[in-house]
């Protein structure tokens, strides 16, 4: 019965348009755990101990939050579903990090350092070189970027195809960015790889996401920018949040430039709320302090 209602479930939140790929796998996680020894609906207790086993509070919280989505919309259809209370495990807020802002010299020393990886001769560093450059110059999320076909290059830009929420767009290049992937394809259509990717491998596919992230890490520490002692610093995520943040500063102190802006960002991130775009300002101190200011006038003079 779980397992039924747990795969409606996660039907019905992709057909809403969200991939649900991590929330499938911990709610399969809980719905194995619910039905061992005997099958049974979900449960208060059922989803403490499930939620309990993470090994931080956060992610117990994380935990609970989800398999509560999940017993509230089950429990409109079957009411032995008991929905736990949202502050079960203490108080829980969503917080987003604060991004981490690269310099242009952070970016040119990732590349740099890319062009460096081995083997000799293959087209790897080129290949993690150009992938780094295009996430920084079009702030595309890495799994977009890694998901591009040859065909999705085109003279006006590159074709993002139904990525988050299963929504297509085109993403313009600048002049640069263009010649580098230019540059790249000519490199990478030599290889004569059967694979229609973009971004190869030397395997000739397209390089897996975890790998990605090691490789970016691993760089991240040759080169001083993650402390190679524990594990916070910046991420590779943090590109999309550096182009947001730069190309809402070029906007400068006029504010109704920044909504103009805001708009025409939120469309080319592929944001279906523009509140996530918004949120870029927080890590803008620059415009924070403009906002800050106009707030002061209103309250002073009645005009901002």
């Amino acid at each position: 019965m779980l397992s039924r209602d747990l795969d409606r479930y996660v039907e019905l939140q992709r057909a809403s348009g969200l991939q649900f790929r991590t929330q499938r796998g911990l709610l399969r996680s809980f719905v194995a755990c619910a039905c061992a020894p005997t099958p049974r609906p979900g449960t208060r207790s059922g989803a403490l101990e499930w939620a309990a086993l993470a090994p931080s509070p956060g992610h117990r919280r994380t935990r609970l939050g989800i398999v509560r989505r999940f017993a509230l919309a089950m429990r409109s259809e079957d009411p032995r579903y008991e929905v736990p209370a949202a502050d079960a495990l203490g108080p829980w807020r969503f917080e987003r990090g604060i991004p981490y802002i690269y310099t242009s010299d952070e970016i040119s020393g990732l590349m740099r350092a890319a062009t460096m990886m081995g083997p000799p001769g293959s087209i790897r560093p080129l290949t993690y070189a150009t992938l780094f450059g295009l996430l920084a110059a079009t702030g595309l999320r890495v799994s977009e970027a890694l998901a591009l076909r040859i065909g999705d290059v085109t003279r006006d830009g590159l074709i993002i195809r139904e990525s988050k929420f299963r929504k297509s767009r085109m993403v313009p290049l600048h002049p640069t960015g263009g010649r580098a992937i230019d540059a790249y394809l000519a490199a990478r259509m030599k290889l004569g790889a059967a694979d229609g990717a973009l971004f190869l491998s030397d395997t000739g596919k397209a390089p897996a996401y975890p790998t990605v992230v090691a490789i970016f890490l691993n760089l991240a520490r040759k080169i001083g920018l993650r402390d190679a002692s524990h594990d916070k610093g910046p991420r590779l995520h943090d590109f999309r949040h550096t182009f947001a943040v730069r190309s809402l500063e070029r906007c400068g102190a006029d504010r109704r430039e920044v909504s103009r802006h805001m708009l025409a960002l939120s469309t080319y991130l592929g944001h279906v709320d523009a509140r996530n775009t918004y949120w870029y300002l927080q890590a803008t101190p620059a415009l924070m302090m403009q906002i800050a200011e106009a707030g002061e006038a209103l309250h002073h003079t009645g005009a901002a």
